[in-house]
Protein backbone atom coordinates (compact mmCIF):
# COMPACT_ATOMS: atom_id res chain seq x y z
CA UNK A 1 0.00 0.00 0.00
CA UNK A 2 1.31 3.32 -0.84
CA UNK A 3 2.13 5.76 1.53
CA UNK A 4 -0.32 8.59 1.97
CA UNK A 5 0.15 12.35 3.57
CA UNK A 6 -2.10 13.94 6.01
CA UNK A 7 -2.14 17.82 5.22
CA UNK A 8 -3.65 20.44 7.93
CA UNK A 9 -3.82 23.85 7.18
CA UNK A 10 -2.90 25.82 10.19
CA UNK A 11 -2.30 29.14 9.65
CA UNK A 12 -4.23 31.36 7.17
CA UNK A 13 -2.87 32.34 3.68
CA UNK A 14 -4.33 36.42 3.61
CA UNK A 15 -1.15 37.67 3.88
CA UNK A 16 1.03 35.27 1.55
CA UNK A 17 1.48 35.53 -2.13
CA UNK A 18 -0.46 34.53 -5.16
CA UNK A 19 1.50 30.96 -5.55
CA UNK A 20 0.94 30.03 -2.02
CA UNK A 21 -2.39 30.60 -2.07
CA UNK A 22 -2.68 28.58 -5.17
CA UNK A 23 -0.76 25.96 -3.72
CA UNK A 24 -2.83 25.63 -1.09
CA UNK A 25 -6.08 25.47 -3.17
CA UNK A 26 -4.08 22.84 -5.25
CA UNK A 27 -4.01 20.96 -2.31
CA UNK A 28 -7.93 21.09 -1.42
CA UNK A 29 -7.33 23.44 1.50
CA UNK A 30 -9.77 26.44 1.81
CA UNK A 31 -9.44 27.58 5.66
CA UNK A 32 -7.46 26.72 8.68
CA UNK A 33 -8.51 23.38 9.96
CA UNK A 34 -9.01 21.64 7.08
CA UNK A 35 -7.34 18.70 6.38
CA UNK A 36 -6.80 16.43 3.29
CA UNK A 37 -4.87 13.41 2.65
CA UNK A 38 -2.88 12.99 -0.16
CA UNK A 39 -0.64 10.23 -1.81
CA UNK A 40 2.96 10.68 -1.31
CA UNK A 41 4.75 11.47 -4.56
CA UNK A 42 7.35 13.91 -5.75
CA UNK A 43 4.43 16.50 -6.66
CA UNK A 44 2.61 16.70 -3.80
CA UNK A 45 5.97 16.72 -1.58
CA UNK A 46 6.51 19.69 -3.67
CA UNK A 47 3.27 21.40 -2.89
CA UNK A 48 3.77 20.63 0.66
CA UNK A 49 7.42 21.87 0.75
CA UNK A 50 6.02 25.61 -1.00
CA UNK A 51 3.78 26.04 1.83
CA UNK A 52 5.53 24.44 4.91
CA UNK A 53 5.24 26.82 6.92
CA UNK A 54 1.87 27.07 6.63
CA UNK A 55 0.67 23.46 7.12
CA UNK A 56 1.23 20.80 9.04
CA UNK A 57 2.30 17.19 7.48
CA UNK A 58 1.92 13.83 8.82
CA UNK A 59 2.85 10.57 6.92
CA UNK A 60 0.22 7.59 7.21
CA UNK A 61 -0.07 4.05 6.18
Amino acid sequence: MAARLKVTQIKSKVSEKQNQRDTLRSLGLKRIGDVVVREDNPQNRGYVRTVAHLVKVEEID
